[in-house]
């Protein structure tokens, strides 16, 4: 015997599923309105200019991939309808990115940085200014760097043994003798005394060659380094997160994970360092030019995984963790204007587009309680719940991944309304075939369903298919068009299959639906019934 259906209980998980949608929506101190697209509120419009050497020209295969990757960077916040283009060619060549709504100061400046990962041993530190008492040396396993600013660790079992660090005064104190140039000459040295790191541009950012020496600051310019040829470089990593540490303490990181050949030559150079003394032991991880952090090690690592943590914030450890994800940029990038730009369809015209929509979707109402009467009510009450599932959806993603709504997703929310209504005008057909055959109200509405449910799904299939296609071979509004279609299809099947069938399974109990009154709209004489719905085919 087949399973007995209770609408009752549906409905009570459809009602607490809605309630708990409601109460995320609606907490206290977030946006409870779904974030807007460039042509409904306006954005941010960030110019880049590409910045190459004396003599150098620009070509076209490097623009579409500096493109390529700022487009995959900003996606990475989300399905955020961002645009990005070329204008012009060559040297002079722009590039024009396009972002809804109010846009901070750390994504326009992860759109410029060129993500030049280094892995580079310390030759020589240089406190240049006052410091508090010494603390000991960073390890492997839990380190933290000279100044105050993010530290890295890296995944290993390791059992540090710190040693203390030397005090350090008010003047200048280089921690290794002074060091000799690369080519013998005082050059390198020289340079390295004279650099005064708050007055120069190096916290800037700037091209890092990984196979020439390097003399860089930390970022929040209290320490100098040293630094000898890269060991490891930004096309080693396979992967960057960021999250939290999992035992719970200190504040966000990010984590890396080697490739194979990355994790190899990360053993040798922590297997290399770890022979030495301080602070030849460590390795300063350099990015575009400023070192980030600079852990000892007192063992070699060769899990092929390290951590970037400390002090970083949220938004600073997921714009670290994109920029590394996605690759070195192939050119530098200047930001020439960042400015606000107001939508691009005017609001008489958006206005006029919600007038239009609204008196269409008034004529489908209409239409419904014309034809289906009693069932029109319920496919009405069941569009409402569509809508508002819809809308407290858009408003979480909107908060949690960035999804904005533009005019194309609208279009989207559309045309999948519009599967919505079909759905119900399958189930209604399909109970009115089964009463036109002579079955009563009631074994009508459980084998219309069973019919009907399949017809649904193979729908809701195609949409789906569609929309996957759609997002994964598109980009900017072709893909919030894709996402929004499949996203009301799953609302589609929510509603369908909890909402609207236990509506017309309770009402169906009714004495009044089993009556046979026209207004129910299954009335047998309407239908063209000459039987009485009591009697059972």
């Amino acid at each position: 015997m087949a399973k007995h259906y209770r609408p009752g209980r549906s409905l009570l998980i459809f009602t607490i599923g809605m309630i708990g949608l409601l109460v995320w929506s609606f907490l206290p101190g977030e946006s409870n309105t779904p974030k807007l697209g460039l042509d409904l509120r306006g954005g941010t419009q960030v110019i880049l200019s590409p910045s190459v050497a004396d003599g150098e020209t620009l070509t076209q295969d490097q623009l579409n991939q500096t493109v390529s990757i700022i487009r995959q960077r900003v996606d990475g916040f989300g399905v955020a309808e961002s645009e990005v283009t070329i204008q012009g060619t060559g040297n002079g060549a722009k590039i024009i990115v396009t972002i809804p709504g109010e846009t901070s100061r750390t994504v326009v400046d992860q759109l410029k940085t060129t993500a030049q990962l280094n892995f580079r041993p310390v030759l020589a530190i240089d406190f240049g200014s006052p410091q508090p008492s010494a603390s000991p040396t960073p390890s492997a396993s839990d380190s933290a760097s000279p100044g105050a600013t993010p530290s890295a660790s890296a995944s290993a079992s390791a059992k540090p043994e710190p040693s203390p660090t030397p005090s350090v005064s008010v003047a200048p104190v280089l921690l290794v003798p002074p060091i000799q140039s690369p080519d013998g000459s005082g050059d390198f040295a020289d340079r390295f005394a004279a650099l005064n790191c708050a007055e120069s541009e190096i916290l800037n950012g700037s091209t890092d060659d990984p196979a020439q020496y390097l003399i860089s600051c930390e970022k929040d310019a209290s320490v100098k380094y040293a630094l000898a040829p890269a060991d490891l470089v930004g096309t080693d990593i396979e992967s960057a997160t960021a999250g939290l540490p999992q035992n719970g303490g200190g504040g966000w990181q990010v984590d890396l994970q080697m490739t194979t050949e990355g994790a190899k030559k990360f053993a040798d150079s922590t297997t290399k360092l770890s022979a030495l003394e301080s602070p030849n032991d460590q390795f300063a991880i350099v990015l575009d030019g400023v070192v980030i952090s600079a852990p000892s090690v007192n063992e070699a690592i060769l899990g092929g995984s390290a951590v970037i943590s400390g002090s970083f914030t949220a938004d600073e450890a997921r714009a670290l963790a994109q920029v590394l994800k996605y690759g070195a940029l192939p050119v530098g990038l200047e930001v020439d204007e960042v400015q606000q730009i107001s939508p691009t369809l005017g609001n008489d015209q958006l206005q006029a587009g919600l007038i239009a929509g609204g008196f269409g979707l008034l004529l489908v109402i209409i239409y419904l309680l014309l034809y289906y009467r009693a069932l029109g009510v319920i496919a009405v009450v069941s569009l409402v719940a569509a809508a508002l599932m819809t809308y407290l959806v858009f408003v979480i993603l909107g908060r949690g991944i960035g999804f904005t709504l533009t005019l194309s997703g609208v279009a989207g929310a559309i045309v999948a309304i519009g599967i919505t209504a079909d759905s119900f005008i399958i189930y209604f057909e399909r109970i009115r075939d089964e009463i036109r055959e002579g079955k009563r109200l009631r074994v009508a509405i459980d084998q219309g369903w069973t019919r009907a449910r399949r017809t649904i799904l193979a729908a809701d299939f195609v949409s789906l298919l569609s929309a996957g296609i759609l997002y994964y071979l598109s980009v900017g509004s072709v893909r919030g068009f894709a996402f929004t279609l499949g996203l009301i299809t799953f609302v589609d099947i929510a509603v369908a299959f909890m909402f609207t069938r236990s509506l017309v399974t309770k009402l169906g109990n009714s004495k009044w639906m089993n009556a046979g009154s026209a207004w129910t709209g299954v009335s047998p004489t309407r239908l063209g019934v000459k039987a009485s719905t009591s009697e059972v085919n």
